[in-house]
């Protein structure tokens, strides 16, 4: 009888898992490698230490919860050695796929004997629409784990390489794979051409999640900032991003606001929205890192769909 270890892309997604009642240990993967500096050696000291000076500085978390959160699941998925089949649950989104690159890129290195099988949710059956694993019907994730895809030792090496480039300080490289389709990751191009969006355009210094942003705020003329968060989570396409991260870039776009009780732009957020006004120079000391690159050192050209090194 195989033994069997499964590996969830969040809390509330595990204690779903746990209600399914199958067979198995469980372990949450609580990080967001989207954001923030990231080493290519997933688990190392240095990799961790990076880790949590991103989310202490940015996001507030402490030492304690960072060692009782993350690293203690971490450790516990160190301590599961001796299941020779590890299931992957991940949603379709850029959140999700890129901790599932690490989560492979850590196997290939430590857990080289395990059947690697990948469970992933996005589309349906008869629906355009996008579903998270969440919003499946306990019939239809059980279906989704009886089809899962085991992944081949091609899968895995691809997998780590992504993630190595995903960790480079040039995100140019990166570019050249949207177009390969020759493993069993049904979601990662659009993953990986949404990851390409978050740098800034030529045209006013945003990039598309930030131009989203102010749309939404002059078209939608939501009444509170929480009107604003709620409508950005409910339509953001490959993002999964959480309100804390939406959060976070409207205060660094906070001098293009004029008001959030009303939400309402000032005189320049409409130039910059009309692109009639570049914001880049406002923005490029940030010293943010999407990955291994700093955000700043690279344009993207939304024309063109490249990117170009400053």
């Amino acid at each position: 009888m195989k033994s069997l270890l499964h590996i969830t892309n969040g809390d509330s997604f595990t204690s779903r898992l746990q209600s399914l009642d199958l067979k198995g240990d469980v372990i949450t993967w609580r990080e967001m490698l989207c954001e923030g500096k990231t080493l290519s050696t997933v688990g190392s000291e240095s990799f961790w230490k990076t880790r949590f000076e991103f989310l202490n500085k940015n996001y507030k978390v402490s030492k304690s919860w960072f060692i009782e959160k993350t690293l203690k699941e971490y450790r516990s998925l160190c301590n599961h050695k001796q299941q020779d089949h590890i299931v992957l649950w991940f949603e379709y989104d850029l959140f999700c796929q890129i901790n599932m690159l690490a989560v492979l890129s850590w196997l290939k290195q430590h857990r080289r004997h395990a059947e690697i099988s990948l469970v992933c949710s996005g589309k349906v059956e008869g629906s355009n629409k996008l579903y998270g694993l969440n919003e499946l019907s306990d019939e239809r994730l059980l279906a989704l784990y009886d089809g899962r895809k085991v992944l081949s030792q091609d899968d895995i090496e691809y997998a780590d390489y992504i993630w190595q480039l995903y960790c480079s300080d040039n995100p140019i490289r990166l570019e050249n794979q949207i177009a390969n389709n020759d493993f069993q990751f049904e979601y990662l191009s659009d993953a990986l051409k949404t990851h390409l969006k978050r740098f800034p355009t030529i045209k006013n210094g945003l990039n598309d999640l930030e131009n989203h942003i102010l749309e939404v705020a002059k078209q939608e003329k939501p009444k509170s900032k929480k009107e604003l968060l709620e409508n950005l989570l409910t339509n953001q396409g490959f993002y999964g991003f959480g309100d804390t991260q939406y959060e976070r870039m409207i205060s660094s776009l906070k001098p293009l606001f004029s008001s959030f009780d009303p939400v309402k732009l000032t005189k320049k957020g409409l130039h910059v929205l009309k692109q009639e006004a570049n914001y880049y120079s406002e923005l490029r000391d940030n010293q943010m890192y999407l990955g291994g690159s700093l955000k700043y050192n690279f344009l993207y050209n939304s024309d063109t769909d490249r990117i170009l090194k400053l």
